[in-house]
């Protein structure tokens, strides 16, 4: 008796799909529906929410002061500085639950043949040392890593990662320029100028932009009076000319990012991680870091507190934070670059920077306190787990899990 041939289709297990092939005026079958983010991994994870104690007993830091990645100044528990508040960061929308702390093994596991890259200025390096002494906690093959133009850096030999710090305070080009007729230094006080290529990134960074597979860029802190006074100002350029009417600096701050926003979204492939952190607020009170600024406390500030101290209309000396934000955000519009807000969080934490504990004998009576970068450990290892949330997450995503 001849063996009954079924077709192909009807040994298929019945399903949407299956349907939809023997019946193909069907519609399609709808994917399946896209998983939240985990928490500390959503845009918003770092702009709503709390501090909240840390339960008892608070788990250790992940590194001490010993290790080799530390900067001695903000070595807090070297240098002696009070303990820093056990807190932990809850965002609104997880539910009274505290961002993950990371699991430094998983990450670079998660992470294997990966190289992360961070291009900015201090507050990107305050990050850095973060993160480089956290994966190290569970690599202790870890080594220094210094090339391809990388300010510091980190290579974690079991998983194969990297994790570089760039230094490029202005993001664009800046070269100085003194003044050739002397004469012209006695008239105006000026002993030159430094030159800024909006429409050129520096070279510090240039041409590591197909190296990463996750950039964190940042700007901000450089862009002031007090990095660049009325001697040795900025003049800004395109095109290889001076921008006329010439910009003050806050323009020039915008046309820079801008144009470094174009570049970074013409020239980083479209797979890799395109991430954008926002300034680091300060927590000056009493005066600017040169005239007796002072930030030793001991407490959190109270929400209520925040816009007196950081609203621009308040014209506090604390403003730059929100300042800058504004211009990073308006840049971003229509590119790919993910915005990486960590201010509203740390606006609070009046009590985490290294302030008068810096490790040097006469470093305060030279540059003041520091209530600009922050303890380690401390804020930016909270930084650190909402960073690698967001990357894990980007990781999974890209691979189709």
């Amino acid at each position: 008796m001849p063996r009954l041939r079924l077709p192909l289709l009807l040994l298929l297990p019945i399903t949407l799909t299956t349907l939809w092939l023997l019946f193909p005026s069907s519609p399609p079958p709808l994917p399946p529906p896209l998983q939240p983010p985990p928490c500390g991994a959503a845009f918003s994870d770092a702009t709503a929410g709390r501090w909240v104690p840390t339960p008892e007993p608070a788990p250790p830091p992940l590194y001490s002061s010993s290790c080799p990645f530390h900067r001695n100044a903000w070595n807090c528990l070297r240098n002696n500085h009070p303990p820093v508040a056990a807190l932990s960061w809850a965002p609104s929308r997880c539910g009274g639950a505290a961002v993950p702390r990371i699991d430094a093994a998983a990450f670079l596991s998660a992470a294997r043949g990966r190289r992360i890259g961070f291009v900015g200025d201090s507050l990107s390096e305050n990050l850095v040392v973060a993160l480089l002494c956290t994966l190290r906690s569970a690599d202790d093959g870890a080594r220094k890593w210094k090339r391809r133009g990388a300010w510091r850096g980190g290579y974690f030999p079991r998983d194969d990662v990297v994790v570089a710090y760039h230094r490029a305070v202005l993001l664009a080009k800046y070269t100085w320029q003194p003044v050739e007729n002397p004469k012209e230094l006695h008239k105006d006080g000026k002993r030159g100028t430094y030159r800024v290529d909006v429409d050129i990134p520096a070279d510090d960074w240039v041409n590591v932009t197909r190296f990463y597979d996750v950039l964190i860029f940042n700007t901000g802190h450089w862009w002031g009076l007090d990095k660049f006074p009325k001697e040795t100002p900025l003049v800004f350029y395109r095109g290889g000319k001076p921008i006329e009417p010439p910009l003050d600096m806050h323009d020039g701050l915008k046309e820079v990012l801008q144009s470094m926003a174009s570049y970074i979204e013409r020239e980083v492939p479209s797979k890799t991680l395109k991430l954008w952190r926002t300034q680091s607020p300060r927590h000056f009170y009493g005066g600017e870091w040169d005239h007796n600024g002072s930030c030793v406390f001991d407490r959190l500030l109270q929400e209520h507190e925040l816009d007196s101290w950081f609203d621009p209309r308040f014209g506090g000396v604390n403003k730059e934070a929100r300042l800058v934000n504004s211009a990073i955000q308006e840049a971003l519009i229509g590119t790919h670059i993910q915005l990486l807000n960590l201010t509203y969080m740390s606006e609070f934490r009046a009590d985490a920077h290294p302030a008068i504990w810096l490790g040097k004998k006469d470093a305060v009576s030279v540059w003041g306190q520091d209530c600009m970068h922050w303890c380690l450990p401390g804020v930016p290892d909270t930084w650190v787990d909402i960073l690698a949330a967001r990357i894990l997450h980007h990781l999974k995503q890209a691979n189709g899990r």
